[in-house]
């Protein structure tokens, strides 16, 4: 397998696995204060400093988080979090359990991308900061402008600066300033930094930028990532970025073209469709670290149990591409679901779905996300052998999606996304979540980017989090010091390795053929 640098491991993760799925507690010790200092908490503890309140630090204080721990003990102070918990924090790696990164060679060849617009610095802003933009008014044509390659980026802050304050200071915001100072040393975007975030960006945007980020200075072992393209994404880089199956075309649709047509299978009945659903478990099966559907944003995920013969009729009316009614579209949807699902849990893979708040704006039917949460029991009572994710705390009901990690043993909860979303919601549900459901279910982090830029951003945010709700646990007298220091690991790296099975998969992707 070619490496971008042969002598570093093929995944982040490599040097810090054992027999028991966790950190190897001698290369742990190999590993001085001093490195430490300078990969994660050096970044980890400048960000937290740069987002405390909204106000960017200075040069100075950045410099003082670089040059060693008395930062951390500085933010522990203005904080109310605790030294020891935001020092282990800042320290321990984090498994990125969802992103849709496009590969480092897209980036770097320019190759055609249709959620990838220009190649400059207004990339960052892109993937959901946009959305912001567009609800606080920024008009049609500026947006346009701002995001096209025609633009000089010299020229794109004139079109963002009315509506750089009101959206500056949102997760979104939040996540994509703490990427530019890390990566840029650019304390805040202005006309007078425009042009040293275009020149940075450039001088980032090298090969090898991936790992750099991701590894280096988010500190991240590996990400699983959703790849928007097609169902299955074949790496380059296999053990870090590891892939979900995409199964949403399995079933919503189906999609003939993008998973029947690769498959060579004619497709006229149901039975020549299930065909076609084996044949991506049994290419990609062994590969995937789980199966993934985004269906929530057509329906709700109250998917029925519904035998094949009564769809036999359906699916040979939408090869014919006759129109089917609400309840023969359902009722097909429902049926492909959970043949997908069972495929899924043959092969042992988590089956995640997302919950929650929708990407984008003016659109979003809040009234039906109220039912995710429910529907999620059901999905679990129906098949107690299949692992669910459920994504995105189901936001803004967190509080229903708590009960339902609670009373099922296969529902797990995996923080992603929320902690851009509405960090402080997110701190809160990760405090609520400790003291009422079994801790080994929960998944903290997944950037959920298509450019990998604000991922470190985001990973910053999500640190401080988490060490503000282990924080305030200690000190609102929940749970003793000694009891959150011993969830720092599991919920930050060794759950996700467990849950997906992790070392099994790396060893596999090792020798993967495709590379």
């Amino acid at each position: 397998m070619q490496r971008l640098h042969p002598d570093r491991p093929s995944c982040c993760g490599d040097r810090c696995r054992t027999q028991k799925g966790g950190i190897d507690m001698a290369e742990r010790r190999r590993i001085s204060r001093r490195q430490t200092l300078q990969g994660a908490s050096a970044a980890g503890a400048a960000a937290f400093l740069g987002t405390v309140g909204g106000v960017p630090v200075g040069a100075s204080e950045r410099s003082n988080a670089a040059a060693g721990g008395g930062a951390i003990h500085q933010v522990a102070a203005n904080a109310r979090a605790h030294p020891a918990i935001v020092k282990k924090v800042f320290e321990t790696p984090l498994i990125d359990t969802h992103e849709h990164l496009i590969e480092e060679r897209e980036r770097l060849s320019g190759t055609a991308h249709p959620r990838v617009q220009a190649d400059d610095w207004s990339l960052l802003l892109s993937h959901y900061l946009n959305s912001d933009l567009v609800v606080a008014g920024m008009p049609k044509e500026a947006y346009d402008k701002f995001f096209s390659k025609g633009t000089d980026p010299a020229d794109k802050w004139r079109l963002l600066e009315p509506y750089w304050p009101a959206v500056k200071n949102t997760g979104y915001g939040q996540a994509v300033r703490t990427a530019m100072q890390q990566l840029y040393g650019v304390d805040e975007l202005s006309a007078a930094t425009v042009k040293k975030v275009q020149a940075e960006y450039e001088k980032t945007r090298q090969p090898g930028f991936y790992r750099r980020i991701l590894c280096d200075l988010a500190k991240i072992e590996s990400c699983q990532v959703n790849y928007l393209g097609r169902p299955f994404g074949e790496s380059d880089m296999p053990t870090l970025l590891m892939q979900d199956l995409s199964i949403v075309g399995m079933f919503a649709g189906p999609d003939f073209k993008g998973f029947g047509k690769p498959t060579g299978i004619e497709v006229r009945t149901l039975a020549d469709w299930h065909r076609v659903i084996d044949w991506w478990f049994e290419k990609y099966g062994k590969y995937a670290v789980a199966v993934k559907s985004q269906n929530a944003y057509s329906r709700d995920i109250d998917y029925e149990q519904v035998p094949a013969e009564k769809v036999e009729a359906i699916f040979k009316k939408r090869v014919a591409n006759e129109p089917l009614t609400a309840q023969e579209r359902k009722a097909l949807e429902d049926h492909l679901f959970w043949y997908a699902v069972q495929k899924a849990t043959d092969h042992k893979l988590p089956v995640k779905l997302h919950t929650g708040y929708y990407a984008g704006q003016n659109g979003m039917p809040l009234g039906r996300l109220l039912y995710n949460a429910g529907s999620a029991t059901d999905l679990c009572r129906k098949a107690p052998q299949t692992r669910f994710v459920f994504m995105h705390i189901c936001y803004p009901y967190y509080e229903e999606l708590l009960a339902v990690a609670k009373h099922y043993a296969n529902a797990c909860v995996d923080m992603c996304w929320s902690w851009i979303i509405n960090p402080i919601a997110a701190k809160d549900f990760l405090k609520k979540y400790l003291v009422t459901a079994p801790a080994n279910k929960l998944l903290t982090f997944g950037g959920d980017y298509i450019p990998v830029e604000p991922v470190l951003g985001h990973a910053a945010i999500a640190r401080r989090g988490i060490a503000l709700a282990l924080s305030e646990l200690v000190e609102e007298g929940w749970l003793t010091l000694a009891d959150v220091m011993d969830l720092i690991d599991p919920i930050m790296h060794v759950n996700a390795r467990q849950i997906f099975g992790l070392a099994e998969k790396i060893r596999i992707l090792e020798n993967v053929k495709w590379v």
